[in-house]
Protein backbone atom coordinates (compact mmCIF):
# COMPACT_ATOMS: atom_id res chain seq x y z
CA UNK A 1 0.00 0.00 0.00
CA UNK A 2 1.79 3.53 -1.28
CA UNK A 3 2.09 5.47 1.97
CA UNK A 4 -0.30 8.74 0.09
CA UNK A 5 -0.86 11.47 2.81
CA UNK A 6 -4.60 9.58 3.28
CA UNK A 7 -3.20 6.43 4.03
CA UNK A 8 -0.89 8.15 6.54
CA UNK A 9 -3.33 9.85 8.03
CA UNK A 10 -5.51 6.69 8.32
CA UNK A 11 -2.81 4.38 9.74
CA UNK A 12 -2.36 7.62 12.45
CA UNK A 13 -6.14 7.54 12.82
CA UNK A 14 -5.85 3.34 13.76
CA UNK A 15 -3.27 3.53 15.49
CA UNK A 16 -4.52 6.04 17.78
CA UNK A 17 -7.64 4.51 18.13
CA UNK A 18 -6.35 1.47 19.30
CA UNK A 19 -4.45 3.54 21.93
CA UNK A 20 -7.60 5.31 23.23
CA UNK A 21 -9.33 2.09 23.29
CA UNK A 22 -6.62 0.26 25.15
CA UNK A 23 -6.53 3.46 27.97
CA UNK A 24 -10.69 3.05 28.11
CA UNK A 25 -10.29 -0.34 29.23
CA UNK A 26 -6.81 0.30 31.80
CA UNK A 27 -8.78 3.11 33.05
CA UNK A 28 -12.41 1.21 33.08
CA UNK A 29 -13.59 3.95 31.52
CA UNK A 30 -16.69 1.04 30.47
CA UNK A 31 -17.76 1.65 34.47
CA UNK A 32 -19.02 5.15 34.05
CA UNK A 33 -19.14 5.48 30.08
CA UNK A 34 -20.13 1.92 28.17
CA UNK A 35 -21.84 3.55 25.34
CA UNK A 36 -18.59 5.32 24.22
CA UNK A 37 -16.39 2.63 24.65
CA UNK A 38 -18.72 0.29 22.69
CA UNK A 39 -18.90 3.23 20.21
CA UNK A 40 -14.85 3.78 20.11
CA UNK A 41 -14.47 -0.47 19.15
CA UNK A 42 -17.36 0.25 16.56
CA UNK A 43 -15.78 3.02 15.34
CA UNK A 44 -12.33 1.61 14.66
CA UNK A 45 -13.54 -2.04 13.49
CA UNK A 46 -16.22 -0.29 10.86
CA UNK A 47 -13.44 2.01 9.68
CA UNK A 48 -11.77 -0.99 9.05
CA UNK A 49 -14.00 -2.99 7.26
CA UNK A 50 -14.73 0.28 5.14
CA UNK A 51 -11.08 0.47 4.09
CA UNK A 52 -10.72 -2.50 3.32
CA UNK A 53 -13.78 -2.91 1.17
CA UNK A 54 -12.87 0.44 -0.55
CA UNK A 55 -9.45 -1.83 -1.39
CA UNK A 56 -11.15 -4.82 -2.90
CA UNK A 57 -14.22 -4.44 -4.08
CA UNK A 58 -14.52 -0.51 -4.87
CA UNK A 59 -18.44 -1.20 -5.97
CA UNK A 60 -19.90 -1.51 -3.26
CA UNK A 61 -17.84 1.08 -0.95
CA UNK A 62 -20.47 3.52 -1.65
CA UNK A 63 -23.45 1.74 -0.54
CA UNK A 64 -21.74 0.40 2.70
CA UNK A 65 -20.29 3.68 3.74
CA UNK A 66 -24.07 5.36 3.44
CA UNK A 67 -24.64 2.03 5.99
CA UNK A 68 -21.91 2.64 8.55
CA UNK A 69 -22.69 6.73 8.61
CA UNK A 70 -26.62 5.93 9.95
CA UNK A 71 -25.41 3.63 12.60
CA UNK A 72 -22.74 5.54 13.31
CA UNK A 73 -25.10 8.66 13.77
CA UNK A 74 -27.28 6.84 16.02
CA UNK A 75 -24.28 5.23 18.18
CA UNK A 76 -23.08 9.17 18.51
CA UNK A 77 -27.08 9.54 19.40
CA UNK A 78 -26.49 7.40 22.44
CA UNK A 79 -23.23 8.73 23.58
CA UNK A 80 -24.71 12.10 23.70
CA UNK A 81 -27.66 10.56 26.02
CA UNK A 82 -25.19 8.93 28.15
CA UNK A 83 -22.46 11.98 28.24
CA UNK A 84 -25.40 13.98 29.99
CA UNK A 85 -26.90 11.18 31.56
CA UNK A 86 -23.30 10.16 33.54
CA UNK A 87 -23.02 14.34 34.17
CA UNK A 88 -25.95 13.97 36.39
CA UNK A 89 -24.28 11.51 38.41
CA UNK A 90 -24.22 13.54 41.63
CA UNK A 91 -28.04 14.08 41.59
CA UNK A 92 -29.20 10.84 39.89
CA UNK A 93 -30.60 9.50 42.76
CA UNK A 94 -33.05 12.15 43.44
CA UNK A 95 -34.57 12.27 39.64
CA UNK A 96 -37.44 9.88 38.75
CA UNK A 97 -36.38 7.00 36.27
CA UNK A 98 -38.00 8.36 33.16
CA UNK A 99 -35.01 11.61 33.30
CA UNK A 100 -33.06 9.27 31.31
CA UNK A 101 -35.87 9.67 28.46
CA UNK A 102 -36.29 13.03 28.57
CA UNK A 103 -32.34 13.15 28.39
CA UNK A 104 -32.99 11.39 25.28
CA UNK A 105 -35.85 13.48 24.30
CA UNK A 106 -34.44 16.73 24.23
CA UNK A 107 -31.03 15.65 22.23
CA UNK A 108 -33.85 14.11 19.93
CA UNK A 109 -35.93 17.25 19.45
CA UNK A 110 -32.84 19.56 19.27
CA UNK A 111 -31.89 17.38 16.50
CA UNK A 112 -35.18 17.51 14.98
CA UNK A 113 -34.94 21.69 15.09
CA UNK A 114 -31.26 20.92 13.33
CA UNK A 115 -32.45 19.02 10.64
CA UNK A 116 -33.76 21.85 8.01
CA UNK A 117 -31.00 24.16 8.47
CA UNK A 118 -27.99 21.23 8.45
CA UNK A 119 -28.51 20.98 4.11
CA UNK A 120 -25.34 21.40 2.59
CA UNK A 121 -25.83 25.58 0.91
CA UNK A 122 -24.77 24.09 -2.79
CA UNK A 123 -25.94 20.65 -4.58
CA UNK A 124 -21.82 20.47 -5.28
CA UNK A 125 -21.91 18.28 -2.02
CA UNK A 126 -24.38 15.56 -3.27
CA UNK A 127 -25.69 15.05 -6.81
CA UNK A 128 -28.37 12.82 -5.43
CA UNK A 129 -31.16 12.40 -2.50
CA UNK A 130 -29.36 10.39 -0.60
CA UNK A 131 -26.22 11.89 -1.02
CA UNK A 132 -27.74 14.72 0.14
CA UNK A 133 -29.27 13.01 2.90
CA UNK A 134 -25.94 12.02 4.23
CA UNK A 135 -24.66 15.15 4.52
CA UNK A 136 -27.53 16.67 6.17
CA UNK A 137 -27.34 13.69 9.00
CA UNK A 138 -23.42 14.63 9.61
CA UNK A 139 -24.01 17.97 9.71
CA UNK A 140 -26.50 17.56 12.08
CA UNK A 141 -24.71 14.99 13.95
CA UNK A 142 -21.45 17.20 14.20
CA UNK A 143 -24.02 19.92 15.42
CA UNK A 144 -25.52 18.12 18.47
CA UNK A 145 -21.85 17.26 19.29
CA UNK A 146 -20.69 20.58 19.25
CA UNK A 147 -23.99 21.51 21.38
CA UNK A 148 -23.15 18.85 23.96
CA UNK A 149 -19.82 20.45 24.41
CA UNK A 150 -20.41 23.72 24.47
CA UNK A 151 -22.99 22.85 26.91
CA UNK A 152 -21.13 21.31 28.95
CA UNK A 153 -17.75 23.71 29.08
CA UNK A 154 -20.24 27.15 29.64
CA UNK A 155 -21.43 24.81 32.95
CA UNK A 156 -18.78 23.21 34.20
CA UNK A 157 -18.42 25.65 36.89
CA UNK A 158 -22.10 25.36 37.87
CA UNK A 159 -22.12 21.61 37.38
CA UNK A 160 -18.68 21.07 39.10
CA UNK A 161 -16.69 19.85 36.57
CA UNK A 162 -13.28 19.99 35.47
CA UNK A 163 -10.92 19.39 32.36
CA UNK A 164 -9.68 15.79 34.19
CA UNK A 165 -13.31 14.72 34.55
CA UNK A 166 -14.07 12.17 31.59
CA UNK A 167 -17.42 13.65 30.44
CA UNK A 168 -15.82 16.92 29.62
CA UNK A 169 -12.71 15.37 27.99
CA UNK A 170 -15.10 13.18 25.83
CA UNK A 171 -17.16 15.88 24.78
CA UNK A 172 -13.79 17.99 24.01
CA UNK A 173 -12.53 15.49 21.56
CA UNK A 174 -15.60 15.09 20.01
CA UNK A 175 -16.30 19.03 19.73
CA UNK A 176 -13.28 19.86 18.34
CA UNK A 177 -13.58 17.53 15.79
CA UNK A 178 -16.97 18.43 14.96
CA UNK A 179 -16.43 22.04 14.79
CA UNK A 180 -13.73 21.47 11.98
CA UNK A 181 -15.70 19.44 10.58
CA UNK A 182 -18.88 21.90 9.85
CA UNK A 183 -16.29 24.47 9.28
CA UNK A 184 -14.42 22.78 6.30
CA UNK A 185 -17.77 21.58 5.24
CA UNK A 186 -18.96 25.65 4.52
CA UNK A 187 -15.28 26.13 3.34
CA UNK A 188 -16.01 23.48 0.75
CA UNK A 189 -18.52 25.32 -0.59
CA UNK A 190 -16.89 28.14 -2.05
CA UNK A 191 -13.77 26.14 -3.19
CA UNK A 192 -13.64 25.60 -7.16
CA UNK A 193 -11.36 22.83 -7.40
CA UNK A 194 -11.25 18.71 -6.15
CA UNK A 195 -7.60 19.23 -5.14
CA UNK A 196 -8.59 21.87 -2.88
CA UNK A 197 -11.47 19.95 -1.32
CA UNK A 198 -9.35 16.70 -1.16
CA UNK A 199 -6.74 19.27 0.85
CA UNK A 200 -9.69 20.28 3.31
CA UNK A 201 -11.05 16.71 3.41
CA UNK A 202 -7.20 15.48 4.90
CA UNK A 203 -7.54 18.51 7.35
CA UNK A 204 -10.61 16.88 9.09
CA UNK A 205 -9.28 13.65 9.02
CA UNK A 206 -6.05 15.39 10.76
CA UNK A 207 -7.86 16.58 13.42
CA UNK A 208 -9.59 13.48 14.42
CA UNK A 209 -6.08 12.42 15.24
CA UNK A 210 -5.26 15.51 17.30
CA UNK A 211 -9.12 14.62 19.34
CA UNK A 212 -7.57 11.00 19.34
CA UNK A 213 -4.53 11.94 20.40
CA UNK A 214 -6.21 14.17 23.02
CA UNK A 215 -7.79 11.65 24.59
CA UNK A 216 -4.78 9.19 24.81
CA UNK A 217 -3.04 12.00 26.85
CA UNK A 218 -6.43 12.64 28.74
CA UNK A 219 -7.20 9.02 29.68
CA UNK A 220 -3.67 8.32 30.03
CA UNK A 221 -3.82 10.03 33.68
CA UNK A 222 -6.71 8.62 36.40
CA UNK A 223 -10.07 11.01 36.69
CA UNK A 224 -10.67 13.12 39.51
CA UNK A 225 -13.29 12.24 41.93
CA UNK A 226 -16.22 13.85 40.64
CA UNK A 227 -17.53 16.77 42.73
CA UNK A 228 -20.93 17.72 43.89
CA UNK A 229 -23.11 19.95 42.08
CA UNK A 230 -23.18 23.34 43.54
CA UNK A 231 -26.36 24.04 45.62
CA UNK A 232 -28.05 26.14 42.80
CA UNK A 233 -27.35 23.82 40.49
CA UNK A 234 -28.64 20.93 42.60
CA UNK A 235 -31.74 22.97 43.64
CA UNK A 236 -32.92 23.91 40.23
CA UNK A 237 -32.44 20.16 38.72
CA UNK A 238 -34.79 19.12 41.74
CA UNK A 239 -37.25 21.43 41.11
CA UNK A 240 -37.01 20.69 37.74
CA UNK A 241 -37.49 16.79 38.21
CA UNK A 242 -40.07 17.41 40.77
CA UNK A 243 -42.46 19.84 38.31
CA UNK A 244 -42.18 17.07 35.48
CA UNK A 245 -42.96 14.56 38.25
CA UNK A 246 -45.95 16.36 39.51
CA UNK A 247 -47.16 16.99 35.86
CA UNK A 248 -47.16 13.23 34.64
CA UNK A 249 -48.94 12.78 37.32
CA UNK A 250 -51.12 15.38 37.04
CA UNK A 251 -52.06 13.91 33.51
CA UNK A 252 -52.53 10.48 34.70
CA UNK A 253 -55.31 11.98 37.05
CA UNK A 254 -56.80 13.79 34.34
CA UNK A 255 -57.16 10.81 31.98
CA UNK A 256 -57.86 8.42 34.61
CA UNK A 257 -60.97 10.56 35.73
CA UNK A 258 -62.04 11.29 32.19
CA UNK A 259 -65.69 10.22 31.94
CA UNK A 260 -66.26 7.35 29.65
CA UNK A 261 -68.09 8.51 26.65
CA UNK A 262 -71.85 7.85 26.24
CA UNK A 263 -73.71 5.41 24.64
CA UNK A 264 -76.35 7.24 22.05
CA UNK A 265 -77.62 4.19 20.68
Amino acid sequence: MPLSVDNLLWLAATLSEIFVIALLFKRQVWRTLPVFCSYCVWDLLSNLVVFAVGQLHPVVWNDLYFAQTVLDSIFVFCVLVELLWSVLRPVRASLPRSALIVVGLIILIAGVAIWPFAAPPSPAHATVREGLLLVELQHTVSILRILVFLLLAAGSQLLSMSWRDRELQVATGLGFYSIVSVAVSVLQTHQATFSQILYLNQFVVASYVCSLLYWVVSFAHKEAERKQFTPQMRNFLLAAAGAARTTRVAMNETINEKPPKRDDR
